[in-house]
């Protein structure tokens, strides 16, 4: 008997699994994920990727290639920066579901689009924050965290305000999704310690690396 043809979506996710090494229940909870995503997306902006395909590769693949360069193990906050639909800390925590986490997002609506998707994937330890930015700066209920990412939600220049002499958290790092012809700004150029280059299917992106 002919084998029938793998449907495009059951090949996504098998592909998905396999590349990165998915347990059932992670693969589970990114399905669960996809799934909530494109359904609030219908009333409420979380992103303009509305294909399995994209959202597989430039949602969940970018943003756990953070584990490619930092061992997240070892990381005791990690504090997501204008996470919007969740991207990169809601990835990362479905790999990681011990890490704590903080997600700062100011928007209603998608504070609560996220707080279903906790309460959905049944995540502990983690965090909406409605401040913004720099009035978190100021915070110092999260002065462990030690490690903040942002997928380009604000600039650089602007995230660069933690390492002021004041701030509880200018001795941690910044993990910065960019794209390959990003230029760090001058301003903040002292405090760019690496910049890591991948690939992304067949577009190259680059994560930087500020600290002190």
């Amino acid at each position: 008997m002919k084998k029938l043809k793998e449907k495009p979506a059951e090949k996504v996710w098998a592909d998905f699994a396999q590349t990165e090494n998915l347990t059932e229940e992670q693969l589970e909870s990114f399905k669960k994920y996809e799934t909530l995503l494109l359904e609030w997306n219908k009333n409420v902006n979380l992103t303009a990727i509305t294909d399995l395909s994209g959202i597989v590769r430039q949602h969940f693949i970018d943003s756990i290639v953070l584990r490619r360069f930092v061992d997240l193990s070892t990381v005791k906050t990690l504090v997501d920066v204008g996470t919007g639909g969740g991207f990169p800390a809601i990835p990362l925590k479905i790999l990681f579901p011990e890490l704590k986490m903080i997600l700062i997002e100011v928007n209603h609506k998608k504070q609560e689009f996220l707080q279903t998707l906790i309460d959905l994937l049944g995540f502990k330890d983690i965090e909406i924050c409605d401040l913004d930015w720099r009035t978190f700066l100021r915070n110092t209920e999260s002065a462990d965290a030690d490690l903040f990412v942002s997928k380009a939600a604000i600039d650089e220049v602007e995230l660069a305000r933690m390492f002021r002499t004041t701030c509880p958290y200018r001795n941690a790092k910044i993990a910065y999704w960019v794209t390959d012809l990003w230029a760090v700004n001058p301003k903040v150029a002292q405090h760019l310690k690496e910049i890591k280059e991948y690939k992304l299917g067949s577009r190259k992106r680059r994560l930087a690396f500020f600290s002190l």
